[in-house]
């Protein structure tokens, strides 16, 4: 990012309002959120917005944030600021990352490719969804078209046929990714009642299981479970030929083949079955760790026995995330269990946190209690929604211009020397 970027993007929207226009992406979160929801379908916003059970995790993450205030020093030279951190060997221009988000074609047609654009345009790092809605290759190759040699991760959800796993990593490996992140908090579906509500499971209509069906291990695989399959006679109705309509649509292939052949209704079926495996334990990690030399991160840990254990077993680095509030109702909020992370494991890997940051004030606050890197998710989702690939690129570059004023304005001067000293605790 360039030196004063906050102030740049701020003279970049009043400039445009002097000739009356204003942003097509809000700049509060409120906002955003407001408009997106506006623009998204009722199944599209139960899945991104929703969170488990009552949505008490959801609001645990935001009240944790609001218990730690940042203090402000006066007459310390901030002319200069550096927002540049560091990570496995890259160095980015802000300590932010895009989440990866499943289904995104919910809020956008081929979402994973336009929120690569969006992320390459800033030069920050897309962690690439396991769940998404178009191949990494395609999502990597739109990223080098915008700036080759775009940084990128790649989201592993641990399938129960291990022969996808390799698959999977290969590919990984292949399209460019710096790094694999493990999800370790979506062994099962939390209970998700907006969701349930309305009986809608994007993946059950083929949204969001591109990367499964566009490996050929995973065709080997549907393929094998085809021979030994006994035909039942499907129950008909308006829904189910809605569902497999969108079937026909989201798989590979011809329309008019793909609604009368078994194979995509098969690949469904053959997704929902296998997608994750929730006798994960930490002996599989070996195996990963044969399987490639990329930096291995724990999406999902919470607890500080679990990233001590991490640190033992030479994981690389650990994302603290609760899954946005997804999984467990009543769970620790991700800011809560960042400070007890952060003290217990010292330094001794990357610690990277998500889960209900929205702002940049809030990533300064994540930053200043230990985290080396914050990654957003809904902000960049309802961004997508409102303007594409402009869209997700501005909410995060919003993100970006907020936390460069508020390190100034702050005192400080440097992302990679906060400390809690910055913030008190009320």
């Amino acid at each position: 990012m360039a030196q004063n970027y906050g102030r740049a993007r701020q003279n970049e929207i009043y400039s445009a309002g002097i000739h009356g226009r204003t942003p097509s992406v809000p700049t509060d979160f409120a906002t955003l959120e407001r408009r997106a929801r506006a623009r998204m379908s009722r199944r599209g916003w139960a899945y991104v917005a929703g969170g488990a059970g009552e949505g008490r995790t959801m609001a645990a993450n935001r009240e944790a944030l609001d218990r730690w205030a940042i203090v402000p020093r006066m007459l310390r030279d901030t002319s200069d600021r550096d927002l540049a951190t560091d990570l496995f060997g890259q160095t980015l221009p802000a300590p932010i990352l895009f989440s990866p988000v499943g289904a995104g074609a919910l809020a956008h047609d081929r979402a994973d490719v336009h929120i690569g654009h969006a992320a390459a345009e800033l030069g920050l790092p897309y962690i690439f969804s396991n769940q998404g809605c178009a191949p990494m290759e395609d999502v990597a190759a739109e990223m080098e078209s915008v700036r080759p040699g775009a940084p990128r991760w790649f989201q592993l959800y641990w399938s129960t046929d291990d022969r996808l796993v390799r698959s999977l990593v290969s590919r990984a490996e292949a399209m460019g990714a710096a790094a694999i992140v493990v999800t370790l908090d979506t062994t099962m579906l939390g209970w998700r009642p907006q969701d349930l509500n309305l009986g809608s499971l994007p993946f059950a209509r083929a949204e969001g299981i591109d990367q499964y069906t566009s490996d050929p291990t995973f065709w080997e695989i549907v393929a094998e479970r085809l021979k030994g399959a006994t035909k039942e006679k499907p129950e008909i109705s308006i829904g189910a030929i809605k569902t497999l309509l969108s079937i026909a649509r989201n798989v590979p292939g011809e329309l008019r083949r793909n609604l009368t052949a078994p194979e995509p209704r098969a690949a469904v079926e053959t997704f929902l079955d296998i997608y994750s495996r929730p006798s994960l334990n930490w002996d599989d990690l070996a195996v990963l760790r044969e399987l490639t030399d990329l930096p291995i991160v724990l999406k999902g840990v919470l607890h500080p026995d679990d990233a001590l254990e991490a640190v033992e077993r030479g994981v690389d680095g650990i994302i603290v995330s609760n899954h946005g509030g997804r999984q467990v109702d009543g769970s620790i909020s991700s800011t809560d269990a960042l400070v007890d992370v952060v003290d217990a494991v010292s330094g001794r890997l990357k610690i990277l946190v998500d889960s209900g940051f929205y702002t940049g004030s809030d990533v300064f606050k994540a930053l200043a209690l230990g985290a080396d890197a914050v990654c957003i998710g809904r902000p960049h989702m309802y961004g997508l929604a409102l303007n594409g690939a402009d869209g997700a690129r501005d909410a995060v570059a919003n993100i970006v211009a907020e936390l460069d004023l508020t390190l100034g304005l702050s005192g400080q001067s440097d992302v990679r020397t906060l400390t809690r000293s910055a913030l008190k605790r009320l």
